[in-house]
């Protein structure tokens, strides 16, 4: 990551971001909830990236050093909350579910973000509430450290598409099959077949953010068929991809 911004106060506040636009790395001595209205949201550390719809957000706890990245046009509401008030209890960067009721509540209390009134401490009552109910979405993509898992990352992330079983890419790689499958469960904590499903709805939820059209979607990502697309789609994220960018 480039030099990383110390911004002790984590912001409460609703802005925009265009298709493609970063947020540089840096920290807050906060906790801080970080949602898409709209459009795609991937937040990045050095440990991964955790990517969401709107219908997740992305508990980011203090201190952790992270970057902001665009896909489609971003409507980014941020509720900053401090170190020592931590509603779900994670430790660790986490996609959450959104619930309509917590889309909500997130939306209204970052609206107004400078009225220090009852009304608005109520409202942020309810949202911890919610935050402490909010089911966790393995939406994520670590990041490799051994090099040869690495390369084998990096080649399906130029192709998502690529068909390659773990073999084949491991030999163009230079590494043995047997030596990458117990890479990607000790360093990433998942088998290759997830790593994969894992990248492909990341770089299909990028191209749903773009308005590629949904056939052209799965083709590019490596699916056989569109059907096999939407289902694996619609179980991880609770709706089509057809309906992605249609969505409140």
């Amino acid at each position: 990551m480039p030099k990383v911004r110390h911004m002790p106060q984590a912001p409460t506040r609703a802005r925009t971001l265009a298709a493609g636009e970063r947020v540089d790395a840096h920290r807050h001595d906060d906790h801080q909830l970080v949602y898409a209205g709209s459009g795609v949201l991937a937040v990045t550390t050095d440990a991964g990236t955790w990517f969401a719809p709107g219908t997740r957000a992305i508990w980011v706890p203090a201190g952790t050093v992270h970057a902001h990245r665009a896909h489609g046009h971003l409507e980014l509401h941020l509720v900053g909350l401090p170190a020592d008030d931590n509603p779900p209890g994670l430790e660790a960067p986490t996609v959450l579910a959104v619930s309509p009721l917590l889309r909500e509540l997130i939306r209204a209390y970052t609206r107004t973000p400078e009225d220090t009134g009852a009304e608005r401490r109520r409202l942020l009552a309810v949202l911890r509430d919610q935050l402490r109910a909010s089911p966790q979405q393995p939406l994520r993509l670590p990041a490799p450290a051994d090099p040869r898992l690495t390369a084998v990352c990096a080649i399906l992330h130029d192709d998502p598409a690529d068909p390659r079983p773990l073999a084949a890419l491991g030999a163009a790689a230079g590494a043995g099959e047997r030596t990458l499958s117990r890479l990607f469960r000790r360093e990433l904590g998942m088998t290759f077949p997830q790593w994969r499903t894992q990248a492909r709805l990341y770089h299909a939820l990028r191209m749903l953010a773009d308005d590629v059209p949904v056939t052209a979607v799965a083709h590019r990502c490596g699916w056989s068929s569109t059907s096999a697309f939407i289902e694996v789609f619609r179980r991880a994220f609770g709706y089509t991809p057809g309906t992605h960018n249609r969505r409140p």
